[in-house]
């Protein structure tokens, strides 16, 4: 428990050749730290805090985007169309994808590199599918640590791709600078746009396939704009825009990159942008923290006794979950 505490230790010359090479932009590098700084061992997590530790003073220039929508909403053909523009514009990109992971037998496919076929082609672009793994909110566990390695590496854009689960996806919010909603025209009427939740929180909402029916599409945009005044901005300084575009037949991109950068120019302004990394960076040192104290709680030798025996008693309705939990919580200060 000592060593976890103490993550400023000299690096190895195995880790100092990792951070070196994140560092030089070395794809083999930043994929296996990613994979280090993935891995559940604890071994491996008091080296990846070492390794995060080194690259820290290296991150935060870039512009972190999260994307979600519905599946079938396009978001990989989207990303992919986006990314290109974006590296003929002078930018590198790195994209992480989050797939879902069985809930029968824990595997993801993690096939988004084959949707992206032709951004993970361009040298200035690096795609990683990770799965949740359990996780909820539609990212997986270690996606802010990666963003934090992408940008160490040199990258520009970090785009966040989500499971695409519907409108209670919304983690991916408190980690990116901007949250981008992928919307579909003819899904759904003026009632669901003012739902709470995932449009709530959106900093930008785009309805794509704009080409298959363009008048749909114009439609959906006008019933979501006006919707959207009856809803609480999540920034006092900046209204959503709603757009529509075609990635497929790639119209609207430069629109959409444009509403990016007026974003950012809008919160620097006002000074929100470095307040809201600030205040994330906060709650995330509380997320780690309660994934950490659920850890210990299972590992303590009171908990390991009395759980199997507290567990058929609530299954076989002897006590009452409540009861169970708080005589757990109690066993860890005896």
């Amino acid at each position: 428990m000592d060593e976890i505490l103490t993550p400023y230790a000299q690096l190895d010359a195995v880790d100092q050749q990792l951070v070196d090479g994140v560092l030089a932009n070395n794809r083999r590098s930043l994929a296996k730290t990613i994979t280090l700084v993935e891995s559940t061992r604890s071994d491996h997590q008091v080296r990846a805090q070492q390794v995060l530790t080194a690259l820290l003073p290296h991150t935060g220039k870039a512009i972190r985007v999260g994307i979600s929508g519905v599946p079938g909403a396009g978001k990989s053909t989207f990303i992919e169309t986006l990314g290109i523009y974006l590296i003929e514009s002078g930018k590198r990109v790195a994209v992480l994808a989050v797939d879902p992971s069985s809930s029968v037998s824990g595997g993801s496919i993690l096939g988004d590199k084959t949707r992206m076929e032709l951004l993970c082609q361009q040298e200035s672009a690096f795609i990683r599918p990770s799965p949740t793994a359990g996780s909820l909110g539609g990212v997986a566990d270690k996606t802010r640590e990666a963003m934090l390695l992408c940008e160490a590496a040199g990258f520009d854009v970090i785009i966040v791709e989500t499971v695409g689960v519907g409108q209670s996806e919304t983690t991916v919010a408190g980690m990116v600078d901007i949250f981008v909603l992928l919307q579909l025209p003819n899904a759904g009427d003026d009632l669901q746009a003012i739902k709470k939740g995932i449009v709530e929180i959106a900093d930008l909402i785009v309805f794509n396939k704009a080409d298959i029916d363009e008048r749909a599409a114009e439609i959906a945009r006008v019933q979501m704009r006006t919707a959207l005044t009856m809803l609480r901005s999540a920034s006092p300084n900046w209204r959503p825009p709603v757009l529509t575009c075609s990635a497929l037949a790639k119209r609207g991109i430069p629109q959409f990159w444009a509403e990016i950068e007026r974003y950012r120019e809008t919160m620097d302004a006002s000074g929100e942008f470095e307040s809201k990394r600030r205040r994330q960076a906060v709650d995330w040192m509380w997320s780690l923290i309660d994934s950490g104290l659920r850890h210990y709680f299972r590992e303590h030798p009171a908990v390991h006794v009395a759980l199997p025996g507290l567990s058929r008693d609530v299954a076989e309705g002897r006590t009452t979950p409540g009861s169970a939990a708080y005589r757990l919580l109690y066993s860890l200060k005896v």
